[in-house]
């Protein structure tokens, strides 16, 4: 059932039974001698002493030590850079010939 669609005498009545099942909790808690606040213990803030601190900082900066020493390694051991292949200028003047001659026919067909 939605709440928004609760009239307001249906929502006093509710109202009034969740206080009535409030004080027979706190009459039960009494007979049975429990504690009269219900619910979890309060959260404790732990604090981390120093000492433990600076084994964490010290942990953490050998990983990023060991990472950067990793990543060196793999760096140092690139595989050779293969040579470009040189173009002689007669191989380049035929190919740009033949580009030509390509891109003129192309024109001519589309005219």
């Amino acid at each position: 059932m939605n709440l928004l669609d609760l009239t307001v005498t249906q929502l006093k009545r509710a109202a009034a039974i969740k206080e009535q099942i409030e004080e027979f909790n706190k009459e039960l808690r009494a007979i049975l001698g429990t504690p009269a606040t219900s619910g979890a213990a309060p959260k404790r803030n732990r604090a981390m002493s120093a000492a433990v601190k600076r084994k964490i900082a010290a942990a953490q900066k050998a990983r990023w030590a060991n990472l950067r020493r990793a990543k060196s390694a793999a760096l140092s051991v690139k595989p050779a850079a293969t040579a470009k292949k040189k173009v002689s200028s007669a191989t380049k003047a035929k190919l740009s010939a033949k580009l030509k001659a390509y891109w003129a026919a192309k024109k001519a067909g589309k005219k």
